[in-house]
């Protein structure tokens, strides 16, 4: 009993070194800003969380420079455009719709449709898959080749 409760006020312990970020913004329109962004940017090294998700130093060293950048009096969209030219579309986690981003919003539409385009093309194919009657000239070489199998 003494060893699971070391245990657990160990694993608490551990989350006491957690930190805690405080932003000081001198407009609550910024810190808007800047909670939309960081729930908007994907973290790099994590790949499946916003930079406010995530404890990766990468994410952290993003959300430094997200708000250094609003507190230089830049946009949102300063910001937006920085990033994705710095990191590429895919810092966003919802890119915008444009050129080089038309597979990623497309894909998995095309994908479906081409599975399911295969799926009736397939089943089509077992239910008029009936054997073909062979001629007569089929029938002799069938024959011959049947017998030649036969004698070996």
């Amino acid at each position: 009993m003494k060893r699971a409760a070391l245990l657990s006020l160990m694993l608490m312990a551990s989350t006491a070194f957690a930190a805690v970020e405080y932003r000081d913004f001198s407009q609550p329109e910024q810190e808007q800003v800047y909670q939309t962004l960081i729930s908007e940017l994907r973290c790099l090294v994590c790949q499946n969380q916003t930079i406010a998700d995530s404890n990766a130093d990468l994410a952290k060293d993003l959300r430094e420079q997200v708000y250094q950048m609003l507190r230089q009096g830049k946009s949102r969209a300063d910001v937006v455009n920085f990033m994705t030219e710095r990191y590429g579309d895919f810092v966003m986690y919802k890119p915008a719709f444009n050129l080089k981003t038309v597979l990623l919003w497309l894909g998995p539409a095309l994908f479906l449709a081409g599975g399911l385009i295969t799926v009736i093309l397939v089943a089509r194919r077992k239910r008029t898959g009936r054997a073909t009657e062979l001629d007569a000239a089929q029938k002799a070489r069938l024959q011959k080749l049947l017998g030649e199998g036969e004698d070996a």
